[in-house]
């Protein structure tokens, strides 16, 4: 089964699994743990080019790169050519990103209409202009990561992907939803495979990649050269360790335990604390203990706790608690 290293440029992935970019969650200390868990390649949530121009305090503090990350890859988006180029060769030059990653996949309106996103979906020519512009004036690998198009009448997946390899992009990722679609429906297999087919650069394939079986299925039937999963880690990165080596062996792994999975939420709030200050990462860190939390039987209470914190210790207690009680209705029940 393919799961051996692969390169895009120089930069060698260790295996096929690539964890993508999710605004407002893909931040240093989530990467590490997606890492710790296995994954080839991590990217950074998406960050603004007035962001990095203007030199916005968060915005630069968005471009840290954890030493134990590696190999991982600054996503930016913007709308002018002149905007983009500028950032990344920022990116370029003072961050220890190993490629640049461009979006033209965001569909949120607010990105949309700065022109930015998968605004680019509608336009070829652009798509090359752009894209050649930045490889031009950076040193690193630079990717794409896109949609299948804007909405049904518009999809130039093929065209479009073809524009950034002719631009000069290393490897192009495409989620199989257009820009209408939002998060909504199935993805489409089928155009990605047309993709697959026509590209000689590494293409990693993105869009309901949620268990082993698909990810196989995704190199394999669709012609991927990589996966990309990404909501499906949310809370949950044993499944990353779970792709590796279903990919490598053909056996899946066990499911996590809830006392594995409340460590490694723990872990993460470690990671946050040390890159934002706990005044910062606990109240951030809400969403992602929902995340963990989610699917195990009587954790709703917990979560609403945890919305009501603000310390580490407090955070800490209350997971804690729960796993105590958690474990002492499992042994109840298998008396």
């Amino acid at each position: 089964m393919k799961n051996d290293s692969w390169k895009i440029r120089d930069v060698e992935i260790p295996n096929r699994v690539v964890v993508a970019p999710m605004a407002g969650i893909s931040n240093a200390a989530f990467r590490v743990v997606c890492k710790e868990f296995g994954a080839g390649l991590v990217v950074c949530e998406m960050i603004s080019d007035h962001g990095i121009i203007y030199r916005n305090k968060k915005t630069l503090e968005m471009l840290t790169v954890d030493p134990r990350e590696h190999p991982m890859s600054i996503q930016i988006f913007g709308g002018s050519e002149e905007t983009l180029v500028e950032a990344a060769h920022y990116v370029d030059t003072h961050t220890a990103a190993d490629i640049i990653n461009i979006n033209m996949g965001c569909p949120v309106p607010k990105v949309t209409k700065t022109d930015a996103g998968a605004r680019w979906l509608l336009d070829p020519n652009k798509i090359y202009q752009m894209v050649h512009a930045v490889v031009r004036n950076v040193s690193k690998p630079v990717t794409v990561k896109m949609r299948t198009g804007w909405d049904q009448k518009h999809i130039f997946a093929v065209e479009n992907a073809l524009a950034a390899q002719e631009a000069g992009a290393s490897a192009v990722a495409m989620h199989g939803r257009t820009r209408k679609q939002m998060y909504m429906g199935e993805a489409d297999w089928e155009t990605l495979k047309d993709v697959a087919d026509a590209l000689t650069i590494p293409f990693v394939g993105n869009g309901d990649v949620t268990t082993p079986e698909k990810a196989k299925a995704m190199l394999e039937d669709v012609g991927a050269d990589a996966v990309m999963v990404g909501r499906a880690a949310l809370g949950n990165p044993w499944i990353i360790k779970d792709m590796v080596h279903y990919l490598d062996t053909g056996e899946k792994l066990r499911p996590q335990t809830v006392e594995e999975k409340v460590e490694t939420a723990k872990d993460q709030l470690n990671g946050l604390i040390d890159l934002k200050g706990e005044k910062i990462a606990v109240p951030e860190f809400r969403r992602q203990a929902a995340y963990y939390l989610k699917g195990i039987p009587r954790s709703a209470r917990t979560r609403a706790k945890i919305n009501d914190v603000w310390t580490k210790k407090e955070v800490f207690d209350l997971l804690d608690d729960f796993v105590e009680k958690y474990e002492a209705r499992q042994k109840q029940i298998n008396q």
